[in-house]
């Protein structure tokens, strides 16, 4: 990629997110003007006094603008997830879920549901913990013969997830059939619809601490890439960096879980983007992936929010765009060069 190409793409991943939150401002059921919207950001940026009704003020500054920040974060956070472990397994089927941090977070959040009655400040630690917890197991199983090769790890996730999928249908068998189920399932499928700021503020550390990692070793990604013989003759501590990549992508897909439901597909499908835009490079591909998962999320939600009059869950849309997306990628590529 020339310079002026790579300035430009770059350029264009920092400001896509960012239009596509301000376009979330404009977008919903209940209509609101431009005029309106400038003067309601104007009064709460700039503290100037103004007669707007509480409505509008309410409408823009405490349910959309953190929905939208919430979406780019949580997308951002399962692409650049998604990105890394796809550079350190060396498969590009490989998303953010692959070593059962979802269903692991979906089961305890289901539990969470079930004991607390849906109480957010025992669903957020529940999910996140349990996610935590998913993870943990898998890489032990992929330890069993005290090194972590790659297909161990894989193998713990494929027999993780599916034990926590089989521990969340026994949550929805369980749970009460009018009260507790619909939400069980509702929160599964995958939502932003009750995002606050102090979502934000709860899931957002961890997240940002996740992807500051990755972003910080994401050259060493590159290494890893190469393989577990080639990393050991340039010197690099393959366990040690596997176990940094998995423990930096686990905390921002854990985090981003707990907040937003299981939401398939962000994690797979955007870093093929970035790495159609940028290249193979991990360096560039790692904060590129971030930057198409966020607009990508925030997208989705907008398109969630207009398409029926009943909102759609996040999941739904997702599958929705990445299956068809795939089969133009496999006849795109040929599935060659991956």
């Amino acid at each position: 990629m020339s310079p002026t190409k790579q300035k430009w793409t770059g350029v264009l991943l920092v400001l896509a997110p960012l239009v596509m939150i301000c376009l979330s401002l404009f977008i919903g059921r209940y209509p609101i003007t431009a005029d309106m919207v400038f003067k309601v950001l104007a009064s709460r940026v700039l503290s100037l006094n103004s007669t707007i009704p509480d409505v509008y003020d309410t409408l823009i500054w405490e349910i959309r603008m953190p929905r939208a920040i919430l979406g780019a974060v949580v997308g951002g956070a399962l692409a650049i997830s998604g990105a890394a472990f796809q550079g350190l397994f060396r498969n590009p089927l490989v998303s953010s879920g692959i070593l059962g941090v979802s269903h692991g977070a979906g089961f305890g959040a289901s539990m969470a549901i079930i004991i607390f009655h849906n109480n957010a400040w025992a669903v957020y630690p529940s999910a996140f913990i349990f996610g935590m917890i998913a993870v943990l197991l898998s890489y032990m199983i992929g330890r069993i013969y005290n090194t972590t090769p790659t297909i161990m790890l894989v193998l713990g996730g494929v027999i993780v997830s599916s034990v926590f999928a089989a521990l969340i249908s026994f949550a929805k068998y369980v749970a009460d059939p009018y009260e507790q189920l619909p939400t069980i399932v509702f929160w599964l499928m995958g939502s932003l619809a009750s995002a606050r700021y102090q979502d934000i503020l709860i899931a957002g550390l961890p997240m940002m601490v996740g992807v500051a990692g990755l972003l910080a070793i994401r050259w060493r990604i590159n290494v890893l890439s190469m393989g577990d013989k080639e990393a050991h003759s340039l010197g690099v501590n393959v366990a040690a960096d596997k176990a940094i990549v998995i423990a930096c992508a686990t905390l921002a897909t854990a985090a981003a879980v707990c907040v937003s439901g299981i939401i398939g597909w962000v994690g797979l499908i955007m870093p093929h983007i970035a790495r159609m835009m940028v290249g193979n490079d991990n360096r560039l591909l790692i904060p590129a992936s971030f930057a198409a998962g966020a607009f990508f999320l925030v997208l989705v939600d907008n398109l969630g929010r207009i398409i029926t009059s009943s909102e759609m869950p996040l999941g739904i849309l997702t599958a929705l765009v990445g299956g068809p997306f795939f089969v133009w990628l496999l006849k795109k590529t040929r599935a060659g060069g991956w």
